[in-house]
Order: structure tokens, then sequence, then C-alpha cells
């Protein structure tokens, strides 16, 4: 396995201004005006210098700040995980560091401040250009506030960034659909992530559903939408990710690609190779943040710890590389699982027999029609009891 190449880190950081009703994440409305971020910060240090000590020094590649909102955390905070951070493991040179920030939640200073820091990437929680959709979603700002959320990240210094855009929202059509992806589009960032809104368990849409768009609509949507991002010079490389040109989002492919990355704070996930070891370990921190905070920098912070077997290797392992659309090469398998490629052989061949999945020259890469059935393309690979192995935040 490739447990030598350089780690990605996910760090949580837990709290937003309020809970959108769709949200599924780990997140938690504010108690007072600002989060505890020195108390927070001391917790991550300590997490991250429990995990050198097992897990070995690998410097790193990537770093990902995701909530919640990140960017209500000031950049003192923030830049004092950073330097904990190189001083433990050490930062490879030209490292991508990503920090999610929602309008309404930090002003053009503060990105200023950031971009000072090193962090050299936004993820700019938009959501939508209506405002009508925006007050059904809950979110905390308008479209106009999202606009200049995008206008100050610019101006900041910031030339690589992504918009966060949703569809098939409670009412929308596929005319205000693609109205907001043009709107995104003349902002001109350098990355799209564009996915469908989904109501999930133990959130409020769940509890009182909105009334949806019909299929028939959302499918519109769909295809419409994917044709404009790739005539505006934003191709699809994963199922909600479109990129220009160089703008590909490092962390996530190392996602994607089975790589190894820790995960630190509330709740996080990080999946690790273990050197000299076969097997892949996942774990989960404790979700509440003020447990976290008081467990961070032991083993009673981690909750949750589970080495995968081969036929969970073989499923998770699809279940990302298998979301890529120009696929992958074969011999990724064995690089990242420890496991010989004929293990993935007998969901290679019902794969292509179902024609989701082409297969030659030493690469695989799913079909058009296994990119729309997905989840018909990870039934091939699927052992009787699977797992969810999805991380807190891509």
């Amino acid at each position: 396995m490739r447990t030598g190449d350089p780690l990605s880190v996910y760090v949580h950081l837990p709290w937003c201004i309020r809970k959108c009703p769709y949200c599924d994440f780990n997140s938690h409305a504010l108690r007072g005006a600002e989060p505890p971020d020195d108390r927070y910060i001391d917790a991550l240090v300590r997490d991250l210098e429990y995990e050198a000590g097992r897990s070995g020094r690998r410097s790193i590649g990537s770093i990902y700040f995701g909530g919640g909102t990140p960017s209500l955390f000031p950049a003192p905070a923030l830049g004092r995980f950073l330097a904990a951070l190189d001083r433990v493991f050490g930062l490879d040179a030209g490292a991508e560091i990503t920090l999610e920030a929602n309008p309404g939640a930090a002003e053009a200073g503060r990105f200023r401040d950031y971009r000072a820091l090193g962090i050299n990437r936004l993820s700019i929680g938009v959501q939508s250009l209506n405002d009508a959709h925006l007050r059904v979603l809950g979110r905390v700002h308008d479209a106009a506030a999202g606009r200049a959320a995008v206008t100050a990240a610019r101006a900041a210094g910031f030339d690589n960034f992504n918009t966060d855009l949703m569809y098939g929202l409670p009412g929308q059509t596929p005319e205000q659909a693609l109205a907001d992806l043009a709107g995104i589009a003349a902002l001109g960032p350098s990355h799209v992530s564009w996915y469908q809104l989904t109501i999930e368990p133990n959130t409020e849409f769940h509890h009182a559903p909105p009334r949806l768009p019909p299929d028939e609509d959302l499918w519109r949507m769909h295809e419409a939408g994917l044709e404009f991002l790739d005539s505006a010079g934003y191709a699809q490389y994963e199922v909600s990710a479109h990129a220009r040109s160089g703008a590909r989002c490092r962390h996530n492919m190392n996602y994607w690609e089975f790589g190894d990355y820790l995960g630190l704070g509330a709740g996080a996930h990080g999946k690790l190779g273990a050197p000299g070891q076969p097997g892949i370990r996942r774990e989960a921190r404790h979700k509440l943040p003020d447990r976290y905070m008081e467990l961070a920098g032991g083993p009673a912070a981690v909750v949750e710890t589970r080495r995968l077997g081969t036929e969970d290797l073989v499923l998770e392992f699809m279940l990302n590389a298998g979301r890529l659309t120009d696929g992958f090469p074969a011999v990724l398998f064995g690089e990242t699982t420890g496991l010989p490629a004929s293990f993935l052989e007998p969901g290679i061949g019902e794969a292509v027999r179902r024609g989701l999945l082409e297969a030659g020259a030493g690469h695989l890469r799913p079909t058009p029609l296994g990119r729309r059935f997905l989840n018909d393309l990870l039934l091939c690979f699927m052992p009787g009891d699977a797992i969810d192995p999805r991380p807190s935040r891509a």
C-alpha cells in the first residue's frame, strides 16, 4: 500500500450561525457570538500530536477545513493549528489548503487574513442565487451576499476557489436551476460543486419534508446542467465536481483515489493504512464538541475503529474510485488496498457484461450508463454485509 505518500488532513470545525434544515453533517448552532476557538484549537493540536505518535509522521499534502462554518474561526486561531501541523508532521511545499466559507459568516478582511496564512483555496457555500430558494433552505445570506463573498475572495488573492450549488430545491423549475448555474459561471470560480438536494434522516426536512420537483424535472435539470457546465469550461471529473483546467480539488481526489487521510475534530472520520501491517483502519472521533474537547489527545476521543476486511476493501475502493468520470488505472486497487487484482475481477466482469464499466489497456472507467446508474455499478462489487464508508466531508 502507498503508506509513504503524503497524508491529507480533514479538520472539522463544527459550529454554524444556525443549523440548515437539510444539513445532516455534524454541525451545531452557536450558543454565543463566537465559537470557543482557543479551546477547540488546543484540542485539535493535542489530537494531531496523538495521531503522530501512533500513525507515523508522514508529510501533509492537503488540508481541508470543513464544518460547520470554518470561516467563523479567526485567522490567528487557524494559524496556530497550521503551525502545529507543520511542526508535528511537516507541510509539503505547495500543499493545497482549503477552507469552507459561508456568505454572511466571513467578511473581506478575514479572507485576506486567511490568504496571508497560506490558505490557498476556498469553498464558498453559495447554494443558490435565488433569494426565495435561499430562504427555504434556511441560509443566513441572500443572493447579493453570495456574489459579494465571491468578489471578496478574489479581491483577497484567491484565484482558486469552489462554489457549492444545489439543484432540485423546493419549488425550483429547470429554468431556475439553469439560471443559478449561469449566475455562478458569470462569477468565474475555478471549481463548481453541483449536487442535488436530498432529504437525509435526522434533519428538519426529514421530519417536515418540503415538496421537491417531480422526477422528470430533476432529470431535465441534471442533463441540462451537465451540458451547461461543460460548455462553460467546467469539466466533470467526479459525480458532483466540475473544474476548469488545472483546478481539480487535490484533497478530494485523494478521497476518490482511496488515499490515506487523518480526520481531526468533533465527529471527523479518518482512513489509514498501517505501515508494515495488512488492511486499512477507519476511525471516527466523538461527535459532541464539548466531549471531544475534553477527550482529544488520547484514545477515548476515538469512538469507532474498524479494520476493513477483504470484501469491505473491494466495495469501499469502488465506492470511491467508481465516482471518477475518467476512471482509474487498474493498478490503483492493489496500491491502495494491498490486495491482488483477482479480488476485483469478478465485479469487473459483471459490470462490463452489464455495460456499466469499460476495461482496457490497464484502465477502468464507468460508462455513461454506469455514471447514470452508479448504484447499479456498485452492486456488482457489493458483499453481503456492506457498510457506509463515506468520510464526514469531501
